[in-house]
């Protein structure tokens, strides 16, 4: 069953790929108006590299980030226009939200809102949602929440990006004290949006995917000299959406890697990423 290609598709096809409006209108003619066929086509034709994983934004919105004395804590916020999410009692209730979650640990959004606001132990952080509601006007969700347990092994970097449109965090082994460190990776992280930490993180259909692609960009050339050139488009891949693999956005002439690698021998211990987090409103 094929969908009918809207104007709309046709333009996040081409956000999503930086081929001209006319040839994404055809390929997602050719694939029934299946925005990821049409991409793999496009691929397959050499005529997208690199592929956006999202297309627009779906919500209008914050995220917000807090630290307590045992967690830091990230939390979305959603309304329904951008003028609201910039109103200061929209962002005093983001604000006061992210606190209580990194303070508590919250462990889940419904177990968050169900604890008594710190401001006003009467009512609860939902309690007061509805109270700023009724005063914005607008409805407001606390969608999602994460929260990084601290530990002294840890070194925990946060960056906002886009006024709180996208939040990302890194977490380092090695020791406390690598937080301006961590800080710059997040920052990266919030620019490159990786996909994945490392090659080996790459899951086997995804890579299966991306070597048959390569393999139908060299058909025809001998089997040895193909072989070389597909291992080489999968490399290029990784360098472009494994954290580790990618050039670093404040040096480009290291990649990631190679920052921990040269800041390890300089403090004379390993420094690692354990895991890093990327949070896009709406994404």
């Amino acid at each position: 069953m094929s969908n009918k290609v809207t104007p709309d598709m046709v333009k996040e096809l081409r956000e999503r790929t930086g081929v001209g409006m006319g040839k994404c209108k055809e390929a997602l003619d050719q694939a029934g108006g299946d925005m990821e066929k049409a991409i793999e086509n496009l691929r397959k034709a050499g005529m997208a590299s690199a592929v956006k994983k999202e297309g627009r934004e779906a919500n209008e919105g914050l995220i917000g980030s807090a630290e307590g004395k045992e967690a830091v804590a990230l939390v979305e916020v959603n309304a329904e226009t951008d003028f609201v999410t910039q109103n200061e009692k929209f962002k005093q209730f983001l604000r006061d939200v992210a606190q209580a979650a990194a303070d508590s640990k919250a462990a889940s959004v419904d177990a968050l809102m169900k604890q008594s606001y710190v401001n006003d132990k009467s009512i609860t952080l939902d309690q007061y949602r509805a109270l700023v509601i009724q005063s914005l006007g607008e409805n407001i969700q606390v969608k999602r929440l994460l929260v990084l347990a601290k530990s002294q092994d840890l070194s925990i970097g946060l960056y906002s990006h886009m006024g709180g449109k996208i939040v990302t965090a890194v977490l380092l082994t090695g020791g406390a004290g690598q937080e301006a460190l961590a800080r710059d990776i997040a920052m990266h992280v919030a620019a490159e949006a990786p996909e994945y930490l490392k090659p080996e993180d790459v899951p086997q259909e995804v890579r299966a995917k991306e070597e048959e692609i390569a393999h139908s960009q060299v058909k025809g050339k001998p089997d040895d000299i193909a072989a070389k050139i597909v291992q080489g488009k999968y490399k290029a891949f990784c360098d472009e959406v494994c954290l580790l693999c990618q050039k670093y956005v404040k040096d480009n002439t290291i990649t990631v890697a190679a920052l921990l690698e040269k800041e390890g021998k300089r403090l004379g211990k390993q420094i690692a990423i354990i895991a890093y987090h990327r949070m896009k409103i709406g994404g």
